[in-house]
């Protein structure tokens, strides 16, 4: 509880900063999540298939309460309503983790190099994903190692203890399975280790000495960890006509990559190929954890770690920690052959995009580096309190570099929202200056902020969410809406270049780095 206390309270220091400088909407996918969050009750079709088929759709649930206040919705506030409870449950986790194998003293470095990293605060202000799924991660994996702990001594064994770790990794999991993609891998490895102490113990079942509770617990789980994913595969068939249309569709990864990359391009840093993507990735990861000269020595020093963990801990259920490793083969695959770049700015092409997947080794960084620093203080116990003090002030130094030379997420969506940010507010003044009612035609999927800028309720656009009206509007924009914002190339555009009957031309709005917008009057509705 002290750890969650003094989590929050840094939580809101940093939200106070964010918002006073502005920073919680940077992120082009932040302002996605807040739509799609708000457009399930505020659009013209509202309901659950405004959800989406490619985002899982947990993130987006939690925040439907949040921007239903059209400020939060505006400021992004909403966003730091579900993120920081996530960092603060996130901290609370890692630290309890930590004390399965070290002490207090021990276990406040781990979460502080945790708790502290700018990148990972910055990210607990805005709706982006990142600290939802690592607590969920870190809670799963201390609920499998409460549940193999419960089963250590087999005389001794707790069955109702273990029964409800269990199924409480179990939900755990299936929030993990409904937040990323990254989580259906680590519920499945996740589902692994919890089946292993049944399978190293079946001799127990032979000898009727385990009733039956925890076999029962374990089914749940399995069924569990089942029927999250084919639930979602299922909404995509029957919303979207496709199970794996967050796969093949429209609005994929892969279908996003073929649209951007210009023709004849070199191709991407990683592509069809594990050991580059595997070293952008650690590379990435490093970048977001320490400074630039340390990144090889906090790698290095987390392998290790983990090495002396397994060893001396190894009679106490550690194995399941290896789960924090997973991110990086997920990754490695992702980027190699799932159409997910990662750009970093210190290797080609000197850039910033999806820089914050490296922030998943976090707690592997943490946890490791704090194993191998309680086995080398329990061969060193006279300089224990010295060695303690010394790396906890390290750790605060770490985090002080990292933020005075701007966190790595931080510099990605700084950079990458300029010309966007320039654009949307430009076009939100716009319309602020256009009459208030009637219905307006766009496509919102790149440039929602300015709508959301402008405040103007989702259920006044007519965009590509709403699938059949869109669809009938595309053939005769003017009857449409009273408005029609049409993009540079985009679908309004095309339809406005097929059928321009009954339009008015009245602003034109052009940014540098973005497509020019053209604003048309239509017949009032």
């Amino acid at each position: 509880m002290v750890v969650a206390w003094v989590a929050l309270g840094i939580a809101l220091l940093a939200l106070a900063y964010c918002v006073r400088h502005g920073t919680l909407l940077l992120y082009g996918d932040a302002v996605a999540h807040l739509h799609i969050a708000r457009r399930v009750f505020d659009s013209i079709t509202p309901g659950y298939r405004q959800l989406g088929s490619v985002w899982l759709p947990l993130p987006h649930l939690l925040l439907i309460p949040f921007v239903w206040n059209m400020a939060w919705w505006q400021n992004g506030l909403a966003g730091a309503c579900v993120s920081i409870p996530s960092y603060v449950l996130g901290c609370a986790g890692i630290y309890r983790l930590a004390r399965m194998w070290l002490d207090r003293s021990a276990a406040t470095v781990v979460v502080a190099f945790y708790g502290l990293n700018p990148g990972l605060l910055y990210m607990a202000t805005t709706a982006m994903t990142e600290p939802l799924f690592l607590a969920e991660m870190i809670w799963a994996l201390l609920l499998i190692v409460r549940y193999e702990s419960a089963l250590t001594a087999p005389e001794k064994a707790d069955e109702s203890t273990a029964s409800r770790f269990l199924i409480g990794a179990g939900l755990v999991l299936v929030c993990a399975i409904f937040t990323r993609y990254d989580g259906w891998i680590y519920a499945a490895a996740a589902w692994l280790f919890a089946t292993s102490p049944l399978l190293t113990r079946y001799r127990l079942w032979q000898q009727n000495r385990w009733r039956g509770q925890v076999a029962g617990a374990w089914i749940l789980f399995t069924a569990l960890l089942v029927a999250a994913p084919a639930l979602w595969l299922a909404y995509n068939a029957k919303q979207f006509g496709d199970p794996l249309d967050f796969i093949r569709g429209p609005y994929s990864a892969r279908a996003i990559e073929a649209r951007t990359t210009p023709p004849g391009s070199s191709p991407r840093p990683g592509i069809h190929n594990m050991h580059d993507s595997a070293l952008y990735f650690l590379k990435a990861a490093q970048l977001g954890a320490a400074p630039l000269p340390l990144g090889k020595l906090l790698c290095w020093l987390s392998a290790v770690g983990t090495l002396a963990a397994l060893w001396a801990f190894r009679r106490r259920q550690i194995w399941p920690v290896l789960l924090l490793w997973l991110p990086l083969p997920f990754y490695a695959y992702s980027v190699a052959y799932g159409s997910v770049p990662i750009f970093i700015p210190v290797w080609r092409p000197f850039s910033w995009y999806n820089t914050r997947y490296g922030m998943e080794l976090l707690p592997a960084f943490a946890l490791f580096v704090g194993c191998l620093l309680a086995v080398l203080l329990s061969w060193l116990p006279r300089f224990r309190l010295y060695a303690l003090l010394a790396s906890l002030l390290l750790v605060v130094a770490n985090s002080v570099v990292l933020l005075r030379s701007r966190p790595l997420v931080f510099q990605e969506a700084q950079v990458n929202s300029r010309s966007r940010i320039a654009f949307e507010t430009a076009l939100a003044k716009a319309l602020l200056g256009l009459p208030a009612q009637g219905r307006i035609l766009m496509n919102v999927s790149s440039d929602v902020g300015a709508v959301q800028q402008a405040g103007i309720p989702l259920r006044r656009i007519v965009n590509e969410g709403d699938y059949l009206t869109w669809r009938d509007a595309l053939e005769d924009p003017a009857r449409a809406a009273s408005l029609v914002v049409a993009l540079d190339g985009d679908p309004v555009s095309q339809a406005v270049q097929r059928h321009p009957e009954g339009l008015q031309l009245i602003k034109v709005i052009c940014s540098t780095g973005q497509p020019c917008a053209r604003i048309y009057r239509g017949f009032s509705r």
